[in-house]
């Protein structure tokens, strides 16, 4: 999964720039292993593709494997079908490049996330690249169509909150106070790369500070703030079986939201529980 944040520009630079749209290809089946651009409405792809792969096994599965991760943050609605464009063109009489403004949109969204992880938007991708004509290529969407309705807190790349054994019962009282909201979460994160997202939100949230929280969408905005935030998610949620945390947050003026505190959930830790228990009652 971390192979998304790699620098991608070294390895497809020289391909864009050397391909030849003219040149002779073949039409394959898109393989299974190609996950990545399953369920793009076609079963066909074009060889040599657009990056200039010419081998499945070799090259196009395995560069394609790179972006996984970032399609899973859901950064744009189009993100998918402009990286397979690019890996998996659809076999028709020509070659149907990613226009330039559809490349504008999903850079655009999906430059952050990469920003989060100290890595910018690949310079083999630059969107003065492909072409402008509307007409000749894959536009964007009408408008972009956010995960999370309107009005609701969206992830925010930000440092890793604190994280906290075994706290005192001051100290998870404090945070009660201090924060918008607070959720117990069952979250896992997978030892194996896996079609799946490699950190998920396991089961219903439990609420005990609601805030500007919304209950059918919470355990999503939490999930996007994980793999938003993977570098730290590393460091907070170890691999292996489902763990319980309580996490605390705030929701900014500019509509973005974050994590303050980690609390592992201990099953010996009492605080926590009492904090929790006490906390209807409790006047800050």
């Amino acid at each position: 999964m971390a192979l998304i944040f790699t620098l991608l520009a070294l390895t497809l630079f020289a391909q864009i720039e050397a391909f030849d749209l003219g040149q002779s290809t073949r039409c394959v089946p898109i393989p299974h292993q190609l996950s990545v651009c399953h369920d793009v409405g076609y079963s066909e792809m074009r060889l040599p593709n657009l990056l200039g792969h010419s081998s499945l096994e070799d090259e196009v599965i395995p560069h394609s494997e790179n972006w996984r991760t970032l399609l899973q943050t859901g950064c744009h609605p189009q993100a998918q079908a402009f990286l397979c464009s690019l890996v998996a063109p659809v076999c028709l009489d020509t070659f149907i490049q990613p226009c330039r403004s559809l490349c504008v949109v999903v850079r655009d969204s999906c430059a952050p996330v990469l920003a989060c992880h100290g890595h910018s938007w690949p310079e083999a991708l630059d969107c003065d690249r492909f072409p402008a004509q509307e007409d000749m290529c894959l536009t964007p969407l009408p408008k972009h169509i956010s995960n999370f309705p309107k009005g609701f807190p969206q992830p925010a790349c930000q440092s890793c909150p604190s994280v906290e054994e075994m706290p005192s019962l001051k100290t998870v009282m404090d945070a009660l106070c201090l924060n918008d909201f607070a959720v117990k979460a069952k979250l896992y994160r997978r030892r194996l790369p896996s079609a799946e997202p490699e950190l998920e939100v396991e089961g219903k949230l439990e609420f005990i500070e609601r805030g500007p929280l919304l209950p059918y969408s919470a355990a999503q905005l939490l999930q996007h703030w994980l793999l938003l935030n993977l570098r730290c998610a590393h460091e907070l949620v170890r691999p292996g079986r489902a763990q319980l945390y309580l996490l605390t947050g705030r929701a900014r003026a500019d509509g973005t939201m974050t994590v303050t505190h980690f609390f592992p959930w201990l099953k010996k830790d009492a605080h926590i529980a009492t904090a929790a228990r006490k906390w209807k009652q409790h006047k800050c």
